[in-house]
């Protein structure tokens, strides 16, 4: 009953084929869910946020005076990805993490991808986040990226094309994994006949490849996740994965270093720490190397990080990989490191440094998309086709003054999703942010946040700018 207004719209229809027919796979979603008494949904929908509410699935939006601390959006109705289509997507994200793992040991050690030109040396140099202190220092397993979380958009034709990676701390799996024990919860009738893969070994997982980079050998290395605190905007997160990985949380204060070695303050005394997942960027790791006005870290840190005595996940300086104009190269990293042309295509970009492109970004900002180069969560952003005149010229200027700071794509109207508003199905934007670890062994998270944007027309499905989620069913056959 409810599919007979929805009306997919001249784009990609994740739900909906170019025949105006339902995606077979779909079927049994739109067989049982679809059929569900309004008044029905209605309660189970109702009874999703007072679960959301009751176990803290929060994020905080700063500087709104409505409040900080949000319940996470929840859509029930999910969206479904095929087995091979799938198949395609973890090959070619495999593919993406280890070139960019290649380039920063590369990066911060020989160089050669520099004194070869396939990147211009002055790109990676220049980035607010390379750490000229860390070249030359071994990390463990010589990985710089243990967790990525890489957004993925589909375009016209259904084509997954990655948007950015996110290398630093990529925040979001903890929606993955509540979305599902939700979805199992209220909706298990859903999940007879879909054959969907499972998500809930992500913190075992996760723990596993923290493991693996321990310097000290010993059967049970201790980890712990390192958070800025209580009124962090991830900090659910934070306390998620610490809880579901049987590791401690802890903040700067809680740890001391004592002759190049990491300690954990106890009850019991000092307990050495072996791997520390953390939560904080690189500026406020250690006051004694980066910002010294910070209190969220731990003085001394990257000292005991340069004697090899701790390992960190993600290494210090892997947000050179996360720059927006590093990403524009990160076709030419996979022909130079792995000889392979990339699975997976990008939005083409035009770099404002380059005279020739910040010419044609300047003739052209009301029909692109404008970047800042280190910003996130839709920050820092202009979408030209939305902006007022106002806008564009305050872009204009910003551009002028540090062209090195901005990228430009032309703007992709990417994939809907049918989506519950207001008890009736309406279609929505949505993106796709799979989490890929890279341990022992690289595994791709089966699916990963799907992003919605809420508001209709919107382009933006970031939280902090009124996004939502959906769980995310990759089907095993």
């Amino acid at each position: 009953m409810f599919l007979k207004p929805y009306r997919p719209a001249d784009l990609f229809d994740e739900l909906i084929d170019s025949n105006g027919q339902v995606r077979p796979y779909y079927q049994p979603v739109v067989d049982r869910l679809f059929h569900l008494d309004p008044a029905d949904l209605a309660h189970k929908v109702k009874n999703l946020e007072l679960l959301f509410l009751k176990h803290g699935v929060t994020f905080t939006v700063y500087g709104d005076e409505r409040g900080t601390e949000r319940v996470f959006p929840f859509d029930p109705v999910p969206r479904l990805i095929p087995a091979l289509e799938w198949e395609t997507v973890e090959a070619g994200l495999i593919q993406r993490i280890t070139a960019l793992n290649l380039f920063l040991y590369d990066v911060y050690h020989e160089q050669k991808i520099l004194s070869d030109k396939v990147i211009p040396e002055e790109v990676v140099l220049s980035a607010a986040h390379f750490r000229p202190e860390f070249v030359g220092i071994k990390v463990p397993r010589n990985t710089y990226i243990h967790v990525c979380g890489t957004d993925l958009i589909r375009d016209r034709d259904g084509r997954y094309l990655v948007l950015e990676d996110n290398g630093r701390c990529p925040s979001g799996v903890s929606y993955v994994l509540e979305n599902r024990a939700a979805m199992k919860r209220f909706f298990p009738q859903l999940f007879g006949s879909s054959g969907v893969r499972p998500v809930d070994t992500y913190p075992a997982d996760l723990l596993a490849t923290l493991q693996y980079i321990a310097p000290r050998q010993t059967a049970l290395p201790n980890c712990v996740l390192l958070t800025p605190g209580v009124h962090n905007s991830a900090y659910f997160e934070h306390s998620f994965l610490a809880r579901q990985m049987g590791i401690e949380i802890v903040e700067g204060r809680d740890l001391a270093v004592l002759d190049g070695f990491v300690f954990m303050r106890t009850t019991h005394g000092l307990k050495q720490v072996d791997v520390i997942y953390r939560r904080i960027d690189d500026d406020f790791l250690d006051p004694k190397v980066f910002r010294k006005d910070s209190m969220l870290g731990v003085p001394g840190l990257v000292d005991a990080v340069r004697r090899g005595n701790v390992a960190l996940a993600n290494a210090i300086g892997t947000g050179v990989a996360d720059d927006k104009v590093t990403y524009a190269y990160v076709p030419d990293m996979i022909r130079y490191y792995l000889g392979q042309e990339p699975i997976l295509d990008q939005v083409p970009t035009f770099l404002a440094w380059r005279d020739e492109d910040r010419k044609y970004i300047l003739e052209h900002l009301p029909e692109l998309v404008v970047k800042a180069a280190n910003e996130s969560g839709g920050y820092g952003m202009l979408i030209g086709p939305m902006a007022t005149k106002a806008e564009i010229e305050e872009f204009r200027v910003r551009i002028e003054a540090t062209p090195r700071n901005y990228i430009a794509q032309p703007v992709v109207y990417f994939s809907q999703h049918p989506t519950l508003i207001d008890g009736a199905l309406e279609g929505r934007h949505v993106d796709l942010r799979p989490f890929i670890l890279c341990g022992e062994t690289t595994k791709v998270l089966p699916g990963g946040l799907t992003r919605v944007a809420l508001k209709r027309g919107s382009l933006v499905v970031n939280s902090s700018q009124g996004g939502g989620s959906k769980d995310t069913w990759v089907l095993s056959h």
